[in-house]
């Protein structure tokens, strides 16, 4: 019987799987209705033709997919990095530097063999430019803190985000908003706030990332009630050691505020 790390990573995997093939149902239909659309483009002015509002709509669905399937493969890489060792030997380490070497001559033509689940995440990736994302800025063997931060850009050649933390620094640090590089296994996208229906809810008892109200940093909470089941767009969460008199105060948090847990997360 798998443990409980591996079995969350091919719950993920599974999810991840089931998530391309949706995609590529859409994708069925988008290229559907692009011919249709080519081969009698006039059927638009027809009165109660429905056409571009599918066309649109099949496009909202394949970006939220292209979305979600970022989240899931950041958690996948963030659930492989805890079984990974810090660094490989010697020997293979200098294999390693001499692969990504002879990957930096290959010329720009690869682009394009990339598989289209590939450049799909890239494209995500890339549109998260300007949107606010929940970041692992930091990583020590006691504790992993995440922040919302900004995205400022993505280098598709190095495959980093660059990202800032707009609340200001304390005292020390001059108070100053900091500036991070992180690869994507640090980055999860938040739910889009104007489609709840389209995002993941959480279950009641499930462990989760969630912005603490009144900050911007995420700890670790447990679900309570979904939004569905407290008919709004807030969870009731109970954040680990947020005790009060005794006991965990239950908060509401927006769903576009709650992400899944990162494997491994120490807190």
């Amino acid at each position: 019987m798998p443990s409980p790390d591996i079995a969350s990573i091919l719950e993920n995997s599974k999810e991840l799987d089931r998530l391309r093939k949706e995609q590529e149902e859409v994708l069925v239909e988008i290229n559907k209705l692009h011919k249709k659309l080519q081969a009698t483009p006039e059927v638009v002015e027809k009165p109660g033709d429905s056409s571009l509002w599918r066309l649109k709509s099949l496009y909202i669905q394949a970006k939220d997919l292209s979305e979600r399937e970022v989240a899931i493969s950041s958690s996948l890489l963030g659930q492989l990095d805890t079984f990974l060792p810090s660094g490989p030997p010697g020997q293979q380490r200098r294999k390693m530097d001499g692969d990504q070497k002879r990957k930096k001559m290959k010329s720009d033509s690869d682009i394009s063999r990339i598989s289209p689940s590939m450049r799909s995440h890239i494209e995500v990736c890339v549109s998260l430019k300007d949107e606010q994302v929940a970041a692992r800025v930091t990583s020590d063997a006691e504790m992993d803190e995440w922040f919302v931060v900004k995205v400022i850009n993505f280098d598709e050649k190095t495959k980093e985000f660059e990202v800032l933390d707009e609340e200001p620094g304390d005292d020390e640090e001059g108070g100053v908003q900091r500036k991070y590089k992180l690869p994507a296994s640090c980055i999860i996208p938040f739910p889009k706030r104007n489609d709840p229906s389209s995002t993941q809810e959480f279950p009641s008892g499930r462990h989760v990332l969630a912005v603490y109200p009144g900050t911007t940093a995420l700890y670790k909470a447990t679900v309570i009630s979904t939004p569905r089941k407290r008919k709004s767009d807030e969870y009731l969460l109970e954040f680990d050691d947020d005790e009060e008199d005794g006991a965990l105060p239950q908060r509401t948090v927006p769903f576009h505020k709650v992400v899944p847990l990162p494997e491994g997360h120490r807190q």
